[in-house]
This record gives C-alpha cells, sequence and structure tokens, in this order.
C-alpha cells in the first residue's frame, strides 16, 4: 500500500448556502409537515411508524417501526465525572441515583411548531412573548411593526398569534422573501400573507381587496418566530366559525390563523419558507502520477500457478521476489500475446489522518485502470 500526503493545494475548505423548503399544512386538529401523512407500523398497528405524531420530525431516526415495549433509549452509567443528560439537573443527579446505577434518557425526540395564542390581557413577564421583546425592539429600524409598544399598538396587551418554529426546520435563519401564509375556508384562499419587501413585514397579498398592502404581522427570521396581528375580516363578512373554541362563531383575522381544532371543519391554513442552511464541505485531490501505483499486492496479479509462499525463518520472513506478473494486455491480433506492460486497477482511495488511522474510504464506480504512462487525479468531497 502506497501513502501520499496531501499537497498545499490540495485540499479546499468551503461552504455551501442551501434554501431547505418546508410547509406546514394545518387542517382540523392536525398539522402536516411537507404534507406527508400519518403512516401506521407493521409491528404495532397502534403505534405510528416513527412513535411520533403526524406533523412532527424525528430529530433521531433511532425507533422506526419498533413495538411499543421495545423502544431505544440513550442511557449513561452515573459516574464522577458528573456527565448526564442536559434535563437532568445537578440536584436531580445528587439525589436521584447512586454512582454505577443507570441514567435513562427519552426516545423519540421529535420537533413541529407550535402555536399561542394571546388574548389581550395584560401577558406575564414569564411568557414566550415577552420574551421576545428586546428582539422585537432591536429589529424596530428594519420596520415600526417590530416594536413591542408602539403606535400600533402594545404586543403586552394585543390579541395576537405567535407560532414558534424549531431551528431544525430553518437551520440558520429564514430565508427573507420566502413567507408565506395562506388562509382557507372551504379549499377557497381568503387571506395571504408575504413578506414581500424583505423586512419582516408580513403584507397581505391575495385576494385583491381593501386590505391588500396592510400589514397582519412580523417575522423574526434568526430567531424563527411569526407574530400575527391583522384584525381584518378575511372574509369579509361571509363566513363565521369557532376559531375561538369557545362556543361563539367569529369571523375569520389573522389573530386566529393555524387554530387546530375539530370544531372548525372548514378553515384550513398553510405554512410555507425556506430555511438557510450553510453545510461545511472538504475538498481533497488525490493524484496517481506516472509511473506509481503500477503494483500490487494481490494475489490476482501475478501468474497463476507460482507458488506464493514465503520464506519463514527465526531471523527473516521472505516473500517471493521472482514471481512473474500477469500480463493482461490485449492483442488486435488472434492468438498472439502482446508485449508486457504493468496494468493495476484503482478501486478505492483511503483518507488517513496524521497518525496513519484511517478516517474515509472513496469508491470509483467502476475500477479505473491505471498504466505506468498515464495519470489520474481524483476529487474527493466531504460534506459534514
Amino acid at each position: 500500500m502506497s501513502l501520499f500526503k496531501f499537497g498545499p493545494n490540495d485540499i479546499f475548505h468551503n461552504r455551501i448556502k442551501t434554501h431547505p423548503e418546508t410547509n406546514f399544512f394545518v387542517y382540523s386538529d392536525k398539522v402536516y409537515f411537507n404534507r406527508n401523512r400519518e403512516l401506521s407500523g407493521t409491528l404495532n398497528d397502534s403505534e405510528s411508524l416513527n412513535h411520533i405524531p403526524v406533523g412532527y420530525i424525528s430529530l433521531y431516526e433511532m425507533n422506526v417501526d419498533r413495538p411499543a415495549g421495545k423502544i431505544i433509549n440513550p442511557f449513561i452509567t452515573k459516574q464522577g465525572s458528573f456527565v448526564s443528560f442536559k434535563t437532568i439537573t445537578t440536584d436531580q443527579f445528587n439525589s436521584d441515583s447512586n454512582y454505577g446505577d443507570t441514567i435513562d434518557g427519552t426516545y423519540p425526540l421529535s420537533a413541529s411548531i407550535s402555536i399561542e395564542n394571546y388574548s389581550g390581557n395584560l401577558i406575564a413577564s414569564g411568557t414566550n412573548l415577552a420574551a421576545l421583546r428586546n428582539s422585537l425592539n432591536f429589529y424596530s429600524p428594519l420596520s415600526p411593526h417590530y416594536q413591542y409598544s408602539s403606535s400600533f399598538g402594545d404586543k403586552s396587551q394585543q390579541e395576537l398569534r405567535l407560532i414558534s418554529i424549531p431551528s431544525i426546520f430553518y437551520g440558520s435563519s429564514i430565508k427573507k422573501g420566502s413567507v408565506d401564509l395562506k388562509f382557507y375556508v372551504s379549499g377557497t384562499l381568503i387571506g395571504r400573507l408575504q413578506d414581500t419587501n424583505r423586512n419582516g413585514e408580513l403584507i397581505e397579498t391575495a385576494p385583491e381587496n381593501v386590505n391588500t398592502g396592510s400589514v397582519g404581522g412580523v417575522v423574526l427570521y434568526n430567531e424563527g418566530f411569526m407574530i400575527l396581528t391583522g384584525t381584518w375580516d378575511l372574509s369579509s363578512g361571509g363566513h363565521t366559525e369557532d376559531y375561538k373554541l369557545d362556543g361563539t362563531p367569529v369571523a375569520p383575522n389573522w389573530r386566529f390563523f393555524a387554530t387546530t381544532s375539530s370544531l372548525i371543519p372548514s378553515s384550513s391554513f398553510s405554512i410555507d419558507f425556506q430555511g438557510v442552511n450553510y453545510i461545511p464541505t472538504v475538498t481533497m485531490l488525490a493524484h496517481a502520477n506516472k509511473g506509481e501505483l503500477n503494483h500490487s499486492n494481490n494475489p490476482t496479479f501475478v501468474t497463476v500457478g507460482q507458488s506464493l509462499d514465503a520464506t519463514v525463518s527465526p531471523t527473516e520472513y521472505q516473500e517471493p521476489k521472482t514471481l512473474a506478473i500477469k500480463n493482461i494486455v490485449s492483442s488486435s491480433h488472434a492468438e498472439h500475446t502482446a508485449s508486457f506492460a504493468k496494468h493495476t486497477y484503482i478501486s478505492k482511495i483511503g483518507v488517513y489522518d496524521k497518525d496513519n488511522n484511517l478516517i474515509a474510504i472513496a469508491k470509483v464506480a467502476t475500477p479505473v485502470k491505471k498504466t505506468e504512462n498515464r495519470d489520474f487525479t481524483f476529487k474527493l468531497k466531504l460534506d459534514f
């Protein structure tokens, strides 16, 4: 086996910027993620295939189609190093178990959007909306609609909708200009919000009416939150439903967007956006130069019928030096042997660290024929 060191111009570090598309569709009491339907397992029909509700994404695919009583769980042994799960506090670690005991975690871990309704009462300091106060004021130079308290209203006392999106769905941030919220009644689009100005304002763009161009909310791109404050009647007096879930039919508006309940059978909602996700990549150039890599230790490299036994003695181990290499050069003439030339076939390329530990293997689709007068450069790309 030959080892070669990458040169200064053989390794390139790069970063790929991607924009994963995400869709959430809300109807009745369920949320559907990227239009995936609920799938049942074959080992236990009462459980979903991934043991997570429809509309969720599984963070670790550890229990696909596994019976409910045999779920794989993470675990660690309690030791003096105080290593534990993030969900276990120091007091729990010290009091709940003895050293040497097994501390169990929980699978599956999942994530989905969460929707909170604020009814207009004074917002308590411990709520998620109150925690966003500084972030909202920070983005106010982009739009006055971000301000926590302004002439457009005081968010601590407004009726509004807060949609929280975990970062696993978008990566580093939500792509500006990609947010698209749609409100349907009986399959007919009655309202659409888009961040067409790319400044965080969610502007009504459809259907064409007196409210077109009105700001119905804001989006926090980096934090993954959407706040909806639009109060106008999206149906122009043509529809009412129990959006408040208190038995009182009211007209649809953006404060009731993404309500999950079987009590509103006529309404459905769609959330579309793109993320900004960065993928670190390493590109490596592996060279097979002329006159190199033209010998193989594979037993098929030599002519059949020769003894491959090595000479073994108390002082030495020596393999045969005079083995004839098999000539595989094809001739254009029948029953004629072409002149001998070394040939090898490159099928794998190993990547080693500085301590000669194999850390990666690259395979080619078809083995590459290598002769002494040929040189090749293999381009290897690794994504993290």
